[in-house]
């Protein structure tokens, strides 16, 4: 422990204590003041729980903290309770409630109620760890009070809470804070409607107007124009501010709290990155093209440059209030452990949507502003009139490709499972019923990652999809199955497609044949085996089935394992043929059991008279994923090979 003073080490990583915000919290200073000393403490643990982590979203952390820090230190009302001897003024009359519908600034929140004391101070340490923080909010965390999900949901959960409050007799207000880029999602623009014609001045709106979204300018995307016009033609009472001048904030809050007939609104204009002047998107080094500190943690060097920077401008802000400078505490940056070299399907899957899009002169590219983490850059660079970017809309975005697909040409929709596969499931349908063709490239599919949380972790996409008529799902094993199955999607069906992709880095422990094509509703056997059969798909779990396979032959139990990438389409004399004389067959699903690739496997064998004798077991995800690294995710889901394993030996003992 020492104080905030000197050079920042790298390889060192710095966080303060819950007694230095304590100390903070007392001083008998402006409140302004207090509260942007606060937000920058919080700064140095946002940046810290980021860079331990190994994942995270500093620019929306650092754009919001000024105004969160004012929000819970001044201005939210909290009820009677063990917060009285923290809070005294805070603890008397109505209860007021914030939450964040954008979900990015999670650290940033978390940092802040570690800050306050209402969170545990052990808890700074374990942000995406399993037990610890989840990487979005979630109601499983002290003091948050709803998830976050596919974005634009926040101003309506508002409502159902001022709905709740009217109905009890009680008095409270709603805080949202919303991103610029979510406003692109057109249920915040219903929601509004609604708020107006019941009155909602309960309800206050904050944007963190940071101009920036996942890749790139929110005005290069989908340009949102005079917000300010807007918010008020749809009934809001609207203050613009500089997001950063605290002042300015407290005032506009108290100048609203005068209108009692209608929601209010702060267009808060802020910096992403704010508070490190390299980070920040107005800073030539954080490349604003394709700006860097949207997501991910800092390399080591940015990571001792940018806790310079906020050490020293706080050691600037003790002095000049002349208080003792802060104390605070390091640990040593975690060292990478060593690993085989992984596999990278994203990797993989960019240039051979390149490649096909030199070869289809009537292919499109659609995009949901996930361009860099879907591998689409280079085919926008070669082909970028045949590149549409729908901003944060899959809705829009999917009845595009539907207008595109009658008029001859071949849409490729792009966004992560857990976005393409629900929010736009109808239009999806809607698309089918025109029997045109459509593929829809689904990134960031499955339980890995583990460390952005259950809103992230596409587990449930087969089973909203896996009935659409005329619909082929399936999902590649390797980077060498990424090609084969885009070109299959693409020119070897008439059907529309559903590719669903790992987004994460894995080892993978087999390979294909040599002579290996895709045929539909037929597997590859990519380990002989005797006595059971493992059907499953996939990066991860095939990869996970693999080495179960090699610890049971250690116990004397030999396990076939399949390569199986069709998720909703069997081939059930292909199916019987291969199972025959096994005494199980078992499938691991990178997804719920319920829905997934394991109740189609079982469908289609059971048309062809079940084989007398063989057990069957569907593995996979049984309960809400839990948020964490992913080894330690796997494990608790029992989906690691060794829980794998565990579960074939205890199938085969009954």
């Amino acid at each position: 422990m020492g104080d905030l003073v000197g050079t920042a080490v790298e390889g060192t990583l710095y966080f303060v204590p819950q007694t230095t915000f304590a100390r903070v919290r007392e001083l008998n200073v402006p409140k302004t003041e207090r509260a942007a000393l606060f937000a920058d403490l919080c700064r140095v643990n946002a940046l810290y729980m980021i860079a331990r982590a190994g994942s995270g979203h500093i620019g929306s952390s650092f754009s919001s903290l000024d105004l969160l820090a004012w929000l819970h230190l001044e201005e939210l009302r909290l009820p009677k309770g063990p917060l009285a001897a923290e809070f005294p003024a805070r603890t008397d009359g109505p209860r007021d409630i914030f939450f964040s519908s954008k979900g990015h600034d999670a650290p940033a929140l978390y940092s802040i109620l570690i800050g306050l004391g209402r969170l545990d101070a052990d808890l700074v340490h374990r942000l995406r760890q399993l037990p610890g923080l989840p990487g979005h909010p979630d109601v499983g965390t002290p003091h948050i009070v709803t998830n976050t999900g596919s974005l634009g949901m926040g101003i309506a959960k508002a409502k159902g809470m001022i709905f709740a409050n009217r109905l009890a007799g009680r008095e409270g207000r709603v805080f949202v804070l919303t991103g610029d880029g979510e406003l692109q999602e057109g249920q915040n623009w219903e929601s509004l409607v609604g708020a107006r014609n019941h009155k909602m001045h309960e309800l206050t709106i904050v944007v963190d107007h940071n101009k920036l979204q996942s890749d790139t300018f929110v005005a290069q995307t989908s340009d949102l124009g005079d917000l300010v016009a807007k918010f008020t033609a749809f009934g809001c009472a609207v203050k613009r501010i500089d997001g950063h001048d605290i002042g300015a904030f407290a005032a506009a809050l108290s100048e609203l709290s005068a209108v009692k007939d209608r929601p209010h609104l702060i267009l808060a204009d802020t910096i992403k990155g704010r508070g490190v002047s390299f980070m920040e998107h107005t800073s030539l080094e954080s490349d604003v093209s394709y700006y860097r500190f949207h997501s991910g943690a800092p390399e080591a060097s940015a990571y001792t440059k940018a806790a310079q920077e906020l050490i020293d401008r706080i050691n600037k802000r003790f002095d000049a209030l002349g208080q003792k400078r802060p104390e605070l505490e390091t640990v040593e940056r975690p060292a990478a452990p060593p690993s085989a070299v992984p596999q990278r399907l994203i990797g993989a899957y960019a240039p051979a949507l390149k490649s096909l899009m030199d070869d289809h002169p009537a292919a499109v590219v659609l995009d949901a502003d996930l361009m860099v983490d879907t591998g689409q850059k280079p085919t926008k660079d070669a082909h970028p009139t045949r590149f549409i970017e729908c901003g944060i809309a899959e809705m829009d975005m999917v009845s595009m490709a539907g207008g595109l697909a009658l008029s001859g040409n071949l849409p490729l929709c792009h966004s992560f499972a857990c976005f393409l596969a629900t929010r736009p499931n109808e239009h999806i349908y809607n698309n089918a019923t025109e029997l045109t063709k459509v593929v829809y490239i689904a990134s960031l599919a499955g339980l890995l990652p583990g460390g952005p949380g259950h809103s992230h972790q596409s587990v449930r996409d087969i089973s909203a999809l896996g009935g659409t008529p005329g619909l082929v799902m399936c999902e590649p094993s390797c980077e060498a199955e990424v090609p084969m199955l885009l070109r299959w999607c693409a020119e070897a069906t008439k059907d529309s497609a559903y590719l669903r992709i790992v987004s994460c880095p894995y080892v993978v422990p087999f390979t294909l044949p040599a002579d290996y094509q895709p045929t539909l509703g037929r597997g590859v056997t990519l380990r002989e085996g005797k006595d059971v059969t493992i059907v499953s798909y996939g990066i991860v779990m095939l990869s996970e089935a693999y080495n179960a396979a090699e610890l049971l032959a250690k116990k004397g139990i030999q396990a076939e394992v399949v390569n199986l990438p069709w998720l909703n389409q069997v081939d059930g004399a292909w199916l019987a043929k291969t199972v025959g004389g096994k005494k199980h067959l078992f499938t691991v699903d990178n997804h719920y059991t319920q829905g997934g690739q394991g109740d189609f496997v079982a469908a289609a064998l059971a048309t062809q008279g079940w084989p007398a004798g063989l057990g069957f077991t569907k593995l996979g995800v049984n309960e809400i994923p839990v948020s964490g690294g992913n080894a330690d995710v796997l494990r608790h889901h029992g989906l690691d090979a060794a829980g794998i394993a565990a579960s074939v030996e205890k199938a085969l003992a009954k």
